[in-house]
């Protein structure tokens, strides 16, 4: 009996989803850290707020005025903080996240790539991972532990992952396709 064309096709596509998994899990398993159960006990957590307003100065309810325009996830470094704008620039969603050992430059990226669960590059099982940029053999992106853990900031491996809650990682995965806007600001 003759294979359709149907059948190669998904052959193909089961087959580049493999390697794609297989590559993943390599890149994560070289760069894990050696105590992957470790979490976050330092200063860059989420800190208190100030009279509605982050300890930083900036307004969790505004978005950053340098983070350009249209449909777009806006990443803010310094207050650790995302925002998730519409397409009338309103912000539709906001909320802190917890950054691995490396955070990526500020500039506009796109999301690359996505990935329902998978092992993070700091060797945590993730869900709702939304890869956007590429640097020197560190991937970034969101994701959401499923412990709950987030990321060692001092790890002697590069790690370029953003956690976020469980809640928020589902929100940022329904609004975060491929090819949307990411924005880093300082």
């Amino acid at each position: 009996m003759a294979r359709s064309s149907t059948g190669t096709a998904v052959a193909a596509l089961t087959a580049a989803a493999i390697a794609a998994v297989g590559f993943l899990a390599y890149q994560a398993n070289a760069t894990a850290p050696d105590h992957p159960t470790q979490t976050r006990s330092d200063s860059r957590s989420s800190g208190p707020k100030e009279g509605g307003k982050e300890k930083e100065g900036r307004d969790p309810k505004k978005v950053p005025a340098d983070s350009g325009t249209g449909r777009r996830v806006v990443y803010a470094l310094e207050a650790k903080r995302v925002w998730l704008v519409g397409a009338d620039e309103r912000p539709l969603r906001s909320f802190k996240v917890a950054p691995s050992s490396v955070d990526p430059e500020p500039g506009a990226y796109g999301v690359t790539s996505r990935s329902a669960g998978l092992v993070g590059s700091d060797g945590v099982q993730v869900e709702h991972v939304v890869i956007f940029h590429q640097a020197s053999g560190i991937v970034f992106g969101f994701s959401s532990a499923l412990d709950g853990s987030t990321p060692n900031p001092n790890a002697r491996k590069r790690t370029g992952g953003i956690r976020q809650s469980r809640e928020d990682g589902s929100a940022m995965w329904d609004f975060a396709t491929n090819e949307t806007k990411v924005v880093v600001v300082p």
